[in-house]
């Protein structure tokens, strides 16, 4: 993903089964974005209120301010369902449908992206592809690079070359 040099973009990372209803997390899945319009440069529209925008200052407030305003809701089971756990007297597909449901992508995706992410970091900080790969679980290079294109847009050279890439 690449950003207009003039433009400016604040994220926040939430922590597993949290997420807006407004904006269910399977829509925002595979690099689709929600991006909300702001009237003014320190506001912004969320459920057709206007909220001041938040900040690295006060963005534990602004997610608060969600929570209590019945917009940002927590699912406590995803964790548990991501370890494989399943919750007493929940049927594995009902599992599965409510990880979903709060997460956004399924169990199998979400580990595999994080086997990912482990991997680009590896290669950020230097370690050779073939130490990564061979570590990383990993059947070969070919397989590897193509899991890292999916998972970060990258190939594992771009991730190793430290050129500064938007996240992974």
């Amino acid at each position: 993903m690449t950003c207009p040099e003039d433009t400016e973009y604040f994220g926040v990372e939430l922590r597993l089964g949290a997420y807006l209803p407004l904006f269910p997390p399977a829509g925002l899945a595979d690099l689709n974005d929600a991006v909300l319009p702001t009237p003014s440069g320190d506001r912004i529209l969320l459920d057709n209120r206007d909220w001041e925008m938040p900040t690295e200052q006060n963005v534990d407030v602004f997610v608060d301010r969600l929570v209590r305003a019945g917009l940002l809701f927590f699912d406590s089971l995803a964790e548990e369902i991501r370890h494989g756990e399943r919750p007493r007297a929940m049927s594995e597909r009902t599992a599965q449908l409510r990880f979903r449901r709060a997460v956004g992508i399924s169990r199998r995706k979400l580990v595999s992206i994080e086997q990912a992410r482990h991997a680009a970091r590896l290669l950020a900080a230097g370690e050779p592809i073939a130490d990564v790969v061979a570590g990383g679980g990993y059947y070969d290079q070919p397989q590897f690079a193509r899991a890292m294109r999916w998972a970060t847009g990258h190939t594992p050279g771009e991730l190793r070359s430290g050129r500064p890439v938007l996240a992974f």
